[in-house]
């Protein structure tokens, strides 16, 4: 891994979200071309944090096939600015406390869960009980028995059930697991991706309560996505180690960088790495008749870029959150599964458990899916 930079918390949304700008540009035809419903699918955001104001917001205003229909919010403030901005009802804006009364909208179809991830499980369960569809940020929970309940909630309401893995719908990553798949150029056995950003001061992601973990679950959890789409498995064991902390007085509760590596069916080697401190943004997967292919930036919200032993790929960026929750709602429509289930989620989850039981006993760790 080449020496990384230390990037702000900042600077990282900054770029990011000037790079997701572009795509918003592209033509219809490279954001599907199957005509919209009459009536779009109203998703209600639960969370009106910074991830939610510029990215998911935005999304919902290129969505073809869901729309903006309500908020639920902590901060009654947040809850008045986004229903002047976005011409909400007043009936389409609740508190955490009177969330149960989107059972009563019939406006509302979804409810996206967009706040720290130790929260996840009561909102998610919460959600299904009003009878509405859910869709919940990554990581899905802090642990496997979280993971559970949540798809058992939903299980039990008969409502659809999905993890907001953007990069499954996005066309570099799509790509590469084509490759993996093409018996021409892969299978890929020798995998590496690494994350992270330097983060500047107290959030609550140093919180272990709200966060679940450090960067593992924050942004490691991309790399252990990318390594499955191109391992075209699960991991089956891992052994890790946390690297010596920089800041301990900040990181005082969850790791500030941690390495891992996961084993896949067939000998099937991943290194990965994610951190707090420092930053990096790629992955590279290599096949054992010398085929390869790397995407640098490989995870960020838009700007992706990818190339192979053939060549640059050469694919378009698209706005991986619009792509994502259109494909949710094709689903509802539609009446099939969606791509990335809960249970798609709670399998990484039981992977972050893994490494972090192997870094701390030092110990290879089998992984139970």
């Amino acid at each position: 891994m080449k020496t990384p930079r230390r990037l702000s918390r900042r600077e990282f949304v900054g770029h990011v979200s000037l790079a997701a700008a572009a795509a918003f540009a592209l033509p219809r035809a490279l954001r599907g071309a199957d005509a919209p419903p009459e009536k779009k699918l109203g998703i209600a955001v639960l969370g009106l944090g910074s991830y939610a104001t510029y990215e998911v917001a935005t999304a919902l205003a290129v969505t073809r096939f869901c729309r903006l229909a309500g908020v639920i919010t902590g901060t009654p403030a947040k809850g008045v600015r986004w229903r002047k901005k976005y011409g909400l009802p007043e009936r389409s804006v609740y508190s955490y406390e009177t969330m149960q009364r989107v059972a009563d909208n019939p406006d509302i179809d979804i409810v996206y869960v967009v706040t720290p991830p130790g929260t996840h499980r009561d909102f998610v369960v919460r959600a299904a009980q009003a009878g509405k569809h859910v869709i919940s940020e990554k990581p899905l929970a802090p642990t496997v028995r979280e993971c559970d309940e949540m798809i058992a909630a939903c299980k039990a309401a008969g409502k659809k059930f999905s993890v907001g893995y953007r990069l499954e719908f996005e066309p570099h990553h799509r790509e590469m697991m084509r490759l993996a798949r093409d018996p021409n150029f892969g299978p890929f056995t020798k995998l590496r991706g690494n994350f992270g950003f330097h983060m500047g001061g107290r959030t609550w992601r140093v919180d272990k309560k709200l966060a679940g973990g450090g960067p593992l679950p924050d942004v490691g959890i991309y790399v252990l996505q990318a390594a499955r789409r191109a391992a075209g498995a699960w991991p089956v064991a891992v052994t890790a180690h946390e690297e010596p902390k920089e800041r301990p007085e900040l990181f005082n509760e969850v790791e500030e960088t941690i390495r891992w590596t996961a084993e896949y069916p067939g000998g099937k080697v991943c290194a990965g790495w994610a951190s707090y401190q420092d930053e990096a943004d790629d992955f590279r997967a290599e096949s054992a008749n010398g085929n390869w292919v790397e995407l640098e930036p490989a995870y960020i919200y838009g700007g992706l870029d990818g190339r192979t032993s053939r060549g640059p790929l050469n694919l378009p960026n698209v706005n991986q959150q619009a792509a994502q929750m259109d494909n949710f709602a094709r689903c509802i429509i539609d009446g099939r599964d969606t791509p990335v289930p809960g249970e798609m989620g709670r399998g990484d989850i039981a992977t972050v458990e893994a490494i972090y039981e192997a870094a701390a006993t030092g110990k290879r760790v089998a992984v139970k899916i």
